[in-house]
């Protein structure tokens, strides 16, 4: 399904790319193949990883990246790590990223000269029925002071990705496809660990439950929904010692209605990760 939404504000806006309201786990996933409609949609293919570099989390690599005028660059899906960054920041955060669309309503055609790596975000719930928020830190390169969901995007080296030499039909195809699934849902586990402090014994298996684009930079991420086995008050307590804490300077724990308000200060595609979310609440009361 697609849905495009506004506030008047387009910096806020959202487009879902797809919706599952009743989840899918890791297995079911496989099982569904809805892999291959996301691989169909090019959002899912390799090159999404290549965005996924620790090393690439600086601000003085982003810094150095916007200062090297690239106003000419397109996406290639042979680059490797290091030009991948400098295409993220070339097309979807370029000042002019709109003249690298191509006017389509297919979005996989529209976005074909656009980096736009495929983030994640997690819909983390507590055991007293909170909903766990981020405050960005001034400090970061995108959304500086927003509020987020925990997440970040999957990382290609941990399942031994190293390149983004990729041919569908190829024999290692399904081999491929199997790592790509592993890390999309262990990278969000990661993320969440490290963000917020929680132990991963204290998480449950994550479930997807879809894909939000922002209309501004038009970058993607992808969603899920996440059971935490901890009270609020002890979420703050572990938040001081979280490991990439640096990216945030506030958590808070917050009940759907405060959330509904909190949108307003989002990123498109978190706000995108909300209306997922509610749709996935709507669904289970139906039911």
């Amino acid at each position: 399904m697609e849905k495009e939404v506004g506030n008047g504000c387009s910096s806020l806006a959202y487009k879902l790319l797809f919706s599952c309201p009743f989840g899918l786990s890791q297995p079911q996933f496989s099982m569904n193949h809805t892999i291959e409609f996301l691989i169909q949609t090019r959002i899912w293919r390799i090159p999404f990883l290549r965005y996924g570099i620790r090393g690439f989390r600086k601000m003085d690599l982003y810094s150095m990246a916007r200062n090297l005028g690239m106003e000419g660059i397109v996406r290639r899906v042979e680059m490797d790590q290091r030009k991948s960054l400098i295409t993220f920041v070339g097309t979807n955060l370029n000042p002019s990223w709109e003249k690298f669309l191509v006017a389509s309503e297919d979005d996989p055609t529209q976005c074909q000269h656009t980096s736009s790596p495929l983030g994640n975000g997690a819909i983390v719930e507590t055991s007293d029925q909170k909903i766990v928020l981020l405050q960005r830190s001034d400090n970061v390169g995108e959304f500086p002071g927003h509020f987020v969901f925990p997440g970040g995007h999957p990382e290609p080296q941990e399942v031994g990705i190293e390149t983004h030499e990729y041919c569908k039909g190829s024999k290692d195809s399904e081999l491929v496809n199997k790592k790509v699934l592993q890390e999309m849902f262990e990278s969000i586990i990661r993320e969440v660990v490290e963000e917020i402090g929680v132990p991963a014994t204290s998480l449950s298996d994550p479930l997807f439950i879809g894909i939000s684009r922002r209309v501004l930079n038009v970058r993607p991420a992808i969603f899920f929904f996440i059971k935490c086995s901890l009270e609020s008050k002890e979420i703050h307590q572990l938040y001081s010692k979280a490991q990439d804490g640096y990216e945030s300077t506030q958590l808070y724990t917050v009940s759907m209605i405060e959330v509904e308000h909190m949108t307003l200060k989002m990123p498109g595609c978190h706000q995108g990760g909300f209306a997922l979310y509610k749709l996935m609440v709507e669904a289970l009361k139906k039911n």
